[in-house]
């Protein structure tokens, strides 16, 4: 399934814009679920990450498409906006919210489809990759697992270190050990979860992870080195 919102506060292109995405969706066997906000305040007023795709206006009478887009990309790095717009001057500024394109009005059925298939195609290149959602001040994250380097607890937080540089979240190591079960993930010491995919080494009692050295605590060091061998072992 393939979440879509669809922020317009123009009947016409309300109506236009759903039957356009239904029909996208019978002819590419797509199940998209569509949901409707009239003005930028709706989405991102309770944002929580849960949508895919984002086909929103620019020009609403509240909360415009812009600001609404800024608000968005605090909370979520992935997912993909097209803009809907009579005013090209506009939709350029887009790029400096991360849109992936923009559909200029009057809008053509034809002109649809290219650019909600791109953001599908996109969509699917991605989700071949595992996600999670991690709660951070202010709202929540999706990020990519490969991204992230190890998760460090420091007091009653968690720091995700990760390619893009560090998050605080809330809540224990051994939830997310739980919660990663199966992905790769090997806790090292009551401090560190550590990402197999990124152990460039272990020297003395040390794991290199991504150039940083974390200690390995003796109850957990064969374990750890045996989830290191078969990793190794499974992409040599």
């Amino acid at each position: 399934m393939i979440c879509i919102a669809v922020v317009e506060d123009e009947q016409e292109y309300v109506e236009k814009i759903t039957e356009y995405l239904k029909r996208y969706g019978k002819e590419e066997q797509e199940d998209l679920q569509i949901t409707v906000y009239r003005d930028g305040d709706g989405i991102t007023a309770d944002y929580k990450a849960q949508f895919d795709i984002i086909l929103m206006d620019i020009q609403m009478k509240f909360v415009d498409g812009m600001t609404a887009a800024e608000e968005i990309r605090k909370m979520d790095s992935s997912v993909s906006i097209i803009f809907i717009t009579n005013a090209p001057q506009y939709a350029i500024r887009g790029y400096e919210v991360g849109a992936l394109d923009y559909i200029l009005k009057p809008v053509s059925y034809f002109t649809f489809t290219q650019k909600f298939g791109r953001a599908v195609a996109k969509l699917k290149k991605r989700s071949s990759r595992k996600r999670i959602t991690v709660p951070v001040k202010g709202g929540v994250m999706r990020m990519e697992l490969c991204d992230i380097y190890y998760i460090e607890s420091e007091g009653h937080n968690l720091i995700y270190h990760t390619k893009d540089g560090t998050s605080v979240s809330s809540g224990t190591v051994k939830s997310v050990e739980t919660a990663m079960g199966g992905m790769d993930f090997c806790r090292i010491n009551k401090c560190y979860l550590v990402n197999l995919e990124h152990v460039d080494g272990v020297q003395d009692k040390y794991a290199i992870v991504h150039g940083d050295r974390l200690l390995v605590s003796r109850p957990r060091m064969k374990q750890f080195m045996q989830e290191l061998t078969r990793y190794w072992g499974e992409r040599s």
